[in-house]
């Protein structure tokens, strides 16, 4: 069923992997406008801006850190990132700078890393950014995802840093369903660690026998998108469904959301999942939105700026087989309503709001793209 699942992933990647020029495409807030920066890029997971206008920093799945700067030059790949594993769904995955990057100069990774046995889990590492941006410099593992048992899915893997400098990190179930449920085990789970990877002393399962103490939540499938709410300061995340039931949580301390038990989707052969037993299971959080047929949802970002102001209070996240940028209205923590942008156009990896207001985006692709998106200024 892995091996069938994975070609039928490996198929997705070679559609809508066409090159988008500038374009202009309707919306119901406008029209948009789309600009290409950078081509060339293969199957780009991370962004992350540098400050003072210094541009970009890009993973690349295969293994590469890229350094794109403000004039559209693309830098050969930095010297100092660590060996992944390539597999599947592995690969060099995302990228963050710390909270106070400007004296710090440090760059997280998360990565797919393999084990001693040939299965993997994901690590996350920092490093940093060298005065020319050529190079990470005394990159060393903050993180290990234990027990490695992934064989090439679901590693999650999205960073976030809080308003108080904690860092949160999405891990999937390495396609290990139970895992999810194991708090004994980091799979299927979100985390929260100091800086440099300590455990808070407040961590909801700190001291207590045969739990993790990293464990913030769990119950997650596989959560590749993540992002703080700049009007509530919490985390959000959303999580692949298996055929159906992609959602979007708040993860709370201690809190359990469900997967395997409680799901919304079915088997990619359509036979139920063996462990569920509902699509709301008591004991476990309800998620705040859910599809019922899954758009593979992948990065995430709240629109907060200026610049167009007929995007505020709404959630953006990409679309891999869905093909598409969701725009969610929010009211609250409630999604009101849904717009699919540049639908059937490609497969969006991750999404930003950039510090200029307009939103930045990646495409999933052997020949992939970073694109500039706004609503058209007259």
């Amino acid at each position: 069923m892995l091996v069938q699942f994975l070609r039928s992933l490996t198929l997705l990647m070679l559609i809508g992997s066409a090159q988008l020029g500038a374009s202009e495409f309707n919306s119901e807030r406008g029209p948009l406008s789309l600009e290409p920066l950078v081509s060339g890029l293969e199957h780009p997971w991370g962004l992350a801006f540098l400050p003072q206008q210094q541009g970009f920093l890009i993973t690349e799945r295969p293994g590469r850190l890229r350094w794109l700067d403000t004039a559209g030059r693309l830098s050969p790949p930095l010297a100092g990132v660590p060996a992944v594993y390539g597999k599947g769904q592995g690969g060099l995955l995302d990228v963050a700078l710390s909270p106070d990057f400007a004296r710090e100069r440090w760059v997280y990774l998360s990565y797919a890393e393999v084990g001693e046995d040939g299965q993997a889990g994901t690590a996350v590492g920092r490093g940093r950014l060298a005065v020319d941006n050529s190079a990470l410099e005394d990159f060393s593992v903050i993180f290990r995802q234990t027990p490695k048992l992934s064989t090439g899915a679901h590693f999650g893997s999205r960073l976030v840093f809080d308003t108080q400098g904690y860092l949160f990190i999405t891990l999937g179930d390495n396609n290990q369903r139970a895992a999810a449920q194991g708090l004994d085990k980091l799979q299927g789970k979100v985390v929260r660690l100091h800086a440099d990877g300590r455990v808070p002393a407040d961590n909801p399962w700190v001291g207590q026998a045969g739990v993790r103490a990293e464990i913030w939540s769990y119950g997650h499938r596989n959560p590749q998108g993540a992002a703080l709410n700049p009007w509530s300061g919490q985390l959000w995340t959303h999580e692949h469904g298996p055929r159906g039931g992609d959602e979007i949580n708040i993860p709370k301390a201690g809190k359990n959301y469900g997967w395997p038990l409680a799901t919304h989707g079915v088997n990619y052969s359509f036979l139920p999942i063996p462990e569920a037993q509902g699509k709301v299971v008591a004991g476990t959080e309800p998620a705040l939105h859910v599809w019922a047929k899954s758009p593979a949802l992948s990065g995430m970002a709240f629109y907060d700026g200026e610049r167009f102001t007929a995007w505020r209070n709404n959630l953006f996240i990409g679309a891999l087989a869905g093909q598409a940028l969701l725009r969610l209205q929010l009211d609250g923590d409630r999604v009101v309503h849904e717009e699919r942008l540049l639908q059937g156009k490609a497969r969006i990896r991750d999404v930003r709001q950039g510090p200029d207001g307009y939103l930045y985006l990646l495409t999933d692709a052997a020949d992939g793209q970073l694109l500039r998106l706004g609503l058209r200024e007259d």
